[in-house]
């Protein structure tokens, strides 16, 4: 319940406040949104299989988020910035529709 409170503070927000992403950051923070959704889909997956484990949820949502941007950091600095962002954005798909299934086959039973 604390989640979804959180998550409806920062809506409002977010909304009422309308913050400025500034320019530099701009690259990154598609990849990072991407990479904290995987990890929020793996914690709702750990939860459903009875495993989930608050630091271990901490510690991945804040690594991911972290490896993305610097895989897209170095992606930019070696010029090859686009191919790396659409690299970590497959991966991390292919990661968020796995754990998307899994969930699905454990609500649904199917």
């Amino acid at each position: 319940m604390i989640a979804v409170l959180g998550l409806v503070v920062g809506v409002v927000v977010g909304l009422v406040l309308r913050p400025v992403v500034p320019s530099a950051v701009e690259p990154y923070l598609p990849i990072a949104v991407v990479a904290a959704l995987d990890a929020v889909f793996g914690g709702v997956r750990a939860m459903l299989d009875g495993i989930f484990d608050d630091k271990v949820f901490v510690v991945s949502f804040l690594s991911n988020v972290v490896v993305a941007a610097l895989i897209v950091f170095l992606g930019d600095k070696l010029g090859v910035g686009a191919q790396l962002s659409t690299g970590v954005v497959v991966v991390l798909g292919i990661r968020i529709f796995s754990n998307a299934a899994a969930i699905r086959r454990h609500v649904f039973r199917a």
